[in-house]
Formats: C-alpha cells, structure tokens, sequence
C-alpha cells in the first residue's frame, strides 16, 4: 500500500495514488490545522525533502499536531519519509492533480482569501 518506500527501518504506510479518494482529502482539508499545514507546505515545502514537522508551527500539543500530520498522510495529502531523526512531510500535489484537477489550488487559493478576509486591519 506505500508509494516511494523511503529507506527506513521506519517506513510510514501511505495511500497508493489509485486508493486516494476525494471524501478523505476533502476531509483532511476541512480542518484549520490541517490546512494550515498544506498552505505551509505549498508556499514553503517545494524543495525535495519538504519540511519536518517541527518546521511548521501549530497551536496545538503535540499529540494533536501528530493526529493532524497522519489524517494528512492516510488521506493521501501529504507524504511523510524519515530522514534521521527528523520526519519530512511534502504534499502529493503531483497525486492530487492527476486525480483532482485544479482542487488543491482552488482550496489554497479560497483558504488564502479567506485569511486576508478575515485579518485584522
């Protein structure tokens, strides 16, 4: 059931592209943290290895952050390899894109203008 099994005694299971269904990433997306996670990993996590965890703050315990990062994954979302100690996450956006087109821009884009909506002036 993984895709790219990184090389770790610590593999994580991920979603094959044809097991990613639209409820579950429409799911993982309808919550704020988690979509606070996806907008941090689209405007910073391009790079190949993305960014750990720990790269990306959450106001919440840690437990809760951990819940959050593996809705994310078992969805289909977010692919997370271990490089160390460190876990990197990245989005599947290649995924999604074949699958959903245009919903993780449309989705980044509504999440965008709803926080310049709502900031404070």
């Amino acid at each position: 059931m993984t895709t790219a099994a990184p090389i770790s005694s610590r593999a994580l299971d991920h979603p094959a592209r044809a097991e990613i269904r639209l409820e579950g990433v429409l799911h993982a997306l309808s919550d704020p943290m988690r979509l606070r996670v996806v907008r941090q990993l689209a405007r910073d996590g391009a790079g190949l290895d993305g960014l750990s965890c720990s790269q990306i703050d959450l106001p919440v315990t840690k437990s809760t952050s951990t819940h959050h990062f593996r809705v994310l994954r078992e969805s289909g979302v977010i692919q997370q390899i271990y490089r160390g100690t460190a876990k990197l996450n990245g989005l599947r956006r290649d995924d999604l894109d074949a699958l959903f087109p245009g919903l993780l821009d449309s989705v980044l884009a509504a999440a965008r203008t709803q926080a310049e909506r709502t900031a404070a002036p």
